[in-house]
């Protein structure tokens, strides 16, 4: 049986690969799966001009020749000729996104080398030509050495040049390269080589974009960047605390007057007791960080919209690599920033099982936005507000450090994970670089206010019903009348915590740490609604809000012990959630268990060597 020649369409994601072959071929179309993968294969008839017909496949999109997924894996075994699927094809389109040529050049470098007749599409010209770049296909080509088409695949333009490229080279009168060995050429080189072409290809441009390159010689510079990136964080935590000093006060004002409304409004007793010290003590001690929270994902939804978020996944992406994390980790772990849950579901992403379990199982080390008003209020009450070095605000770098332990112990633990559990080779990953852009402001006013929804909802819930649960264990039994006893200690959880103490007390937890440990469990915030209901009830006289619970930290726990504290809850196990999600995600409790016992393990060590050199240096 006599095939038609079989041309494959091949180039990165998103170059319009897909859009260009259903112009080309129309309803002459099939779709199945390579054997053996669930891989789909789009294949279709194409006539020339003169007549013949061409088999032409659309090939899963591809960074390199060096697969990092199934997807990638198929299109190397095929333009190869290495795999099983079918025979290699006689001929490939090498679809390149002309706004984004010098990344997609990389690609084409590799298949070009390769040896098989090419001819290169050059795609979406007009978007390029709409953000103020003119290209020379003739010196493309020249430096390529085949034949360039301009096309627009979605407006159907320059196909009847590209299919009369396409009789010309399947004819027989273009002959093959010989295979290059820049086929198998370090990436650096590569990239390099694909910058040059790019760069000589380029009629006009616009100061846009070169100010696009000039920021990016400087945002993704192996030096510059990270120092970038640590200036910006800097930033971010410094204004955590001096931007969100009044919105808190008139929020711990509210919630006091609302307390004394209700003190005068209803009598002494179990009503009153539940709503000032169990709903407006607990939920309130948490309602307040809202401000803080917001203006962290004020920074987080600016820097993901001016398109500099990518630029720090890059970064990332090469101490990642040195622990032995995929770069594909690096969008879950970024997620997990705001909450972990998510994180690990977006973990689904990454091919490599090992690796996604790796990712899993780090994922509680990234600082979620829950552990935020535990280390504010810690912060706040025992890090003194001034400056270092006449205009570094120390509370703000304190927090930086935390942010930065738990990155640090996330590495450290992807590096022993990778070398004992899951050891195995980690794969990397390509990203495309999106153009900078001003933030569109009313997205990220929608983004607060959806995080302010959340926050709301999870304090209106969780957050209250805990805290209400919290409050009866602390409440009853009463003790007698004239009893020295404090109410605390002689109530349910009193009792409970006096146990747990006895397991915390070595690395200098006292009773109110080990009374906010447990319900912690159900959310982070709920350590500070809870040490907030325990001093509500101690002291039912003492003033509400951040500052007066600060003051009570101040005056009941020692510096080591607050130092030890946060060093916990940068380490400890995350909320029920995110141990359920985990039970999901690895279809089964050994990887949680696993999960939850060496966190735990990792925050009572931690915790007490912080503990324990504080109380050694004379903290």
């Amino acid at each position: 049986m006599i095939h038609p020649p079989l041309v494959a369409l091949v180039g990165n994601p998103n170059a319009g690969k897909s859009a260009l072959f259903n112009a080309l071929t129309g309803a002459r179309q099939k779709v199945g799966n390579y054997p053996g993968v669930t891989v789909e294969r789009h294949s279709g008839r194409l006539a020339l001009d003169d007549g013949r017909p061409v088999e032409l496949v659309d090939l899963p999109g591809a960074y390199s020749l060096d697969p990092a997924s199934a997807d990638e894996r198929v299109t190397r075994d095929v333009v190869t000729g290495s795999g099983r699927y079918e025979r290699r094809p006689d001929a490939l389109v090498v679809v390149v996104d002309a706004a984004n040529l010098d990344n997609h050049l990389r690609f084409a470098l590799q298949l070009i080398a390769l040896g098989l007749p090419v001819i290169v599409a050059l795609n979406m010209v007009d978007l390029a030509e709409r953000d103020g770049l003119t290209l020379d296909p003739a010196v493309l080509a020249r430096e390529l050495g085949v034949p360039v088409i301009p096309t627009v695949a979605v407006r159907k333009r320059g196909l009847d040049s590209l299919r009369a490229a396409l009789t010309e080279l399947v004819g027989g009168s273009a002959p093959a390269a010989a295979v290059s060995p820049e086929a198998q050429a370090p990436m650096p080189v590569l990239q390099r080589r694909a910058r040059q072409i790019a760069q000589a290809a380029i009629l006009a441009e616009t100061p846009g974009r070169r100010w696009g390159m000039m920021l990016d010689s400087v945002a993704l510079h192996p030096v510059f960047g990270p120092l970038l990136l640590l200036a910006l964080l800097f930033v971010m935590f410094q204004a955590v605390f001096a931007w969100s000093e009044a919105p808190i006060g008139w929020i711990e004002d509210g919630f006091a007057a609302l307390e004394a409304f209700v003190s005068g409004a209803l009598p002494a007793g179990f009503l009153r007791s539940l709503i000032t010290d169990g709903l407006i003590a607990g939920v309130g001690a948490v309602l307040v960080f809202l401000p803080q929270i917001l203006i962290l994902f004020l920074f987080i939804l600016v820097l993901e919209a001016s398109g500099y978020m990518v630029r720090a996944a890059f970064l990332m992406d090469r101490m990642m690599a040195r622990v032995g994390l995929s770069g594909r980790a690096f969008i879950p772990l970024l997620s997990s920033f705001a909450c972990a849950v998510p994180g690990i579901m977006a973990t689904r992403t990454i091919d490599d099982e090992r690796d996604r379990l790796t990712t899993i199982l780090i994922a509680p080390l990234m600082t979620c936005s829950a552990r935020l008003p535990v280390y504010t209020i810690i912060i706040g009450a025992f890090i003194p507000d001034r400056t270092v070095a006449g205009w570094i605000g120390l509370q703000g770098l304190v927090l930086l450090g935390l942010y930065v332990m738990g990155i640090l112990g996330a590495f450290v633990a992807a590096l022993a994970l990778r070398r004992t559990v899951t050891k195995g080779a980690s794969s990397g990953f390509m990203m495309e670089m999106p153009k900078y852009q001003w933030p569109q402001w009313r997205d990220v006013a929608l983004g607060l206010w959806t995080r302010t929804l959340i926050f709301l909802k999870r304090a209106g819930t969780i957050i209250a019903l805990t805290t209400v649960v919290l409050w009866a264990l602390l409440s009853f039994p009463k003790p007698p009348e004239g009893s020295r006893v404090s109410p605390v200690d002689y109530s349910v959880a009193g009792r409970i915590a006096g146990g747990l103490e006895a397991v915390v007390r070595p690395i200098g937890f006292n009773r109110d740490i080990a009374l906010a440990l447990i319900p912690a469990m159900a959310a982070r915030e709920v350590a500070v609604s809870a040490i907030g209901t325990v001093y509500a009830i101690d002291d039912p006289e003492g003033a509400g809000g951040q500052r007066a619970l600060g003051d009570k930290l101040r005056g009941r726990w020692s510096l080591p012990t607050a130092l030890a504290f946060l060093m916990w809850f940068v380490f400890a196990p995350q909320c029920i959630s995110t141990i359920a999600v985990t039970r999901r995600e690895t279809n089964g409790w050994k990887w949680p268990a696993f999960m939850v016992g060496y966190l735990f393990a990792a925050a009572y060590i931690m915790a007490g060597l912080t503990y324990w050199l504080a109380v050694a240096v004379g903290l």
